[in-house]
């Protein structure tokens, strides 16, 4: 049975320092559709994470302690895309409509095709594997920008020397650290020009903006937002969307936090779907939830 929930529409008081959750209520971006409700898609899973959605409106989403990648098809069955998964976590497509994976367990980027060919993208940095790549985001030109913390997989210490942002080479050949002034890097995306690049701090509970040079590299970073948050996507508006607080806090590109969507659970990620793409999908701890927009992803 589906259950639906309400959406609440909320903006923070004063940006910088209001937590999500303290509301004034608010409606007027036209962001929501009219009516939109957040209903239940599937649950009794474990923790889900990475949504994303192929060209013909399959949705991907993993669940971590099932050690599975999902598929969501148009008609609503789902069916396991890869297991194991190595506890993968953040998924996003490369310019080919591959799937691209971060492998928690595994230590390692990998893609996957329309056949469900696994083939490593990236596995190590300076000779030693990766802590645990948890989130990926493919830019214009190629290249792969992911985010590598630990958390629980796998066991032991971590063989890098910090919690870092990555970029892979267009041709997968080189990876070149991006940025090592974060204390816990997750979520992370970029805008469709390929020109900013944001990641999220969960240890320090804010969300940096960055600009992205001709060549890839990062620099001009600025705090962008005055929270946490896990997993994060774009609408069409460059409109970002943070998992934090129970729900979905959507910022303009100005700083301002334009709504919020409670989810039943706290969501971990958030992904545009659908067969118009108008759905926005939260994986939500054992939950899998929508709800209707009047917007797309950025692309």
């Amino acid at each position: 049975m589906n259950w639906k929930f309400i959406i609440k529409l909320i903006i923070p008081a004063a940006i910088s320092t209001t937590s999500v959750g303290q509301p004034a209520v608010s409606g007027n971006s036209g962001l929501l559709a009219n009516g939109a409700e957040v209903i239940e898609v599937a649950g009794d899973f474990l923790f889900l994470e990475g949504p994303v959605a192929d060209k013909s409106g399959n949705l991907f989403f993993t669940d971590i302690d099932n050690n599975r990648v999902h598929r969501l098809a148009a008609n609503g069955d789902i069916s396991i895309a890869y297991a194991p998964s190595n506890n993968a976590n953040g998924l996003t497509l490369d310019l080919n409509g591959n799937l691209l994976i971060c492998e928690q367990s595994g230590q390692r980027i990998t893609s996957m095709d329309a056949n469900g060919n696994i083939t490593v993208v990236a596995d190590s940095y300076n000779g030693r594997p990766f802590n645990s790549p948890n989130d990926v985001w493919a830019h214009p030109d190629g290249s792969i920008y992911f985010t590598d913390p630990r958390y629980r997989f796998p066991e032991g210490e971590p063989p890098q020397d910090g919690e870092h942002v990555y970029r892979i080479s267009p041709d997968h050949n080189t990876v070149t650290r991006m940025a090592a002034n974060l204390s816990k890097p997750n979520g992370i995306v970029g805008t469709e020009d390929g020109r900013t690049l944001y990641v999220a701090d969960t240890q320090l509970r804010k969300v940096f903006k960055y600009s992205i040079g001709a060549d890839g590299s990062l620099s001009n970073r600025e705090e962008f937002a005055d929270q946490g948050s896990d997993g994060m996507t774009m609408d069409q508006n460059s409109n970002v969307y943070m998992t934090w607080g129970g729900g979905v806090t959507i910022y303009n590109q100005a700083g301002e936090a334009i709504e919020f969507i409670q989810a039943p659970q706290n969501p971990a990620n958030v992904g545009f779907g659908g067969a118009d793409g108008r759905t926005l999908y939260m994986t939500a701890r054992t939950g899998l939830y929508s709800v209707r927009m009047n917007v797309t992803a950025s692309r």
